[in-house]
């Protein structure tokens, strides 16, 4: 299926029906006076979360969405039938975003989360209801109450646990191919990953849901390159794993343009927990990778990874660390909330 994080769409909630202007007249009855029923109300657009979906694939094509018009009232004081609701379903961690792109009007994180977007409208009155003593055969009745209308946005942003970001190249679709049933794209050149691919790992008896972000590249929080599209997908993960290419010549100007993008990007996000890891050691002879380690530590100020993805070497315990990173996050969270 392909995947798609953002679409507008048309949403329209349904006209109320009419009401009716009716009069009884039947054999045998005496006293006639007024009948017409109240008019239906229209449908409602509702939109709810479902967790098996990652995808705004559905509309692409299909970007304008119309309920129904309530059912006019009818003589014999018969009320019109209301219309269907509109259900939109979308994958969790949809935002609806307003026409201007920035307003966020809901953001749904719970599967079977559910919300009444735009109410339809409300049927109007038949000429029964304006039947009172001093006037006893009136013809007055409204009409249904129109619709809302509007244009928005759907952004997702992936709920992931951990993230893996990095420059174009750096490993990340391989490392998520082998600690996870994912199937991304691999290649030897850049941005062989224009979309993000999400897997789950299985870490002593738990999991964790792991996402491949496409590379970024400097100037990606400004839009360059494809970085900047996905950037909103790193807000939701709870770790990051900064992977940067070994046989990079200077490893420390790769973690910096990264991060730099991050910050720009959004500041928090310099603040979740974050492991550093060196990738394709297999590649380098020791001296350069002892020296390479040394220089990413001493500006750090901590130990870093080093891992070769490829050649699966030390990805278990990194696994186990994003793990043990991912119950601390929870853990300062709850320290939050009290």
């Amino acid at each position: 299926m392909q995947f798609l994080d953002q679409a507008k769409i048309f949403v329209k909630s349904g006209d109320g029906g009419d009401g009716c202007v009716s009069f009884r007249r039947e054999k045998f009855i005496e006293y006639g006076g007024p009948n017409g029923g109240n008019g239906g109300r229209g449908g409602d657009i509702i939109i709810e979360a479902v967790d098996n979906l990652n995808t705004l694939i559905d509309y692409r094509y299909t970007q304008h969405f119309k309920a129904k018009k309530g059912t006019n009232g009818m003589g014999s004081s018969r009320t019109g039938a209301s219309a269907p609701p509109i259900v939109l379903k979308v994958p969790v961690g949809t935002q609806v975003i307003d026409d201007d792109g920035e307003t966020v009007l809901l953001d749904l994180l719970t599967p079977g989360e559910r919300h009444v977007f735009l109410q339809g409208g409300y049927g109007g009155r038949g000429n029964e209801s304006f039947k009172s003593s001093t006037n006893q055969a009136p013809r007055q009745f409204t009409k249904g109450q129109k619709g809302e209308e509007m244009w928005v946005w759907l952004k997702l942003k992936l709920l992931a646990d951990v993230g893996l970001v990095g420059l174009p190249n750096a490993g990340k679709s391989t490392l998520l191919s082998v600690t996870t049933r994912a199937k991304p794209k691999i290649a030897n050149y850049p941005f062989s990953t224009t979309k993000p691919q999400l897997g789950v790992v299985y870490v002593g008896g738990e999991e964790f849901v792991m996402a491949d972000l496409p590379g970024l590249i400097e100037g990606a929080s400004e839009g360059v390159g494809l970085g900047h599209r996905f950037l909103k997908h790193t807000e939701r993960c709870r770790v990051l794993c900064h992977l940067i290419d070994a046989t990079d010549e200077d490893v420390v100007a790769s973690y910096n343009t990264v991060n730099e993008e991050l910050k720009q990007y959004l500041p928090e996000l310099v603040n979740k927990q974050l492991l550093v890891v060196l990738n394709k050691i297999d590649a380098l002879p020791p001296e350069d990778l002892d020296e390479k380690k040394r220089c990413l530590q001493d500006m750090l100020g901590h130990d870093i990874w080093c891992i070769s993805a490829a050649a699966e070497q030390n990805v278990t315990p990194l696994m186990q660390a994003l793990h043990q990173n991912l119950i601390a996050a929870d853990e300062e969270d709850e320290d939050d909330v009290r």
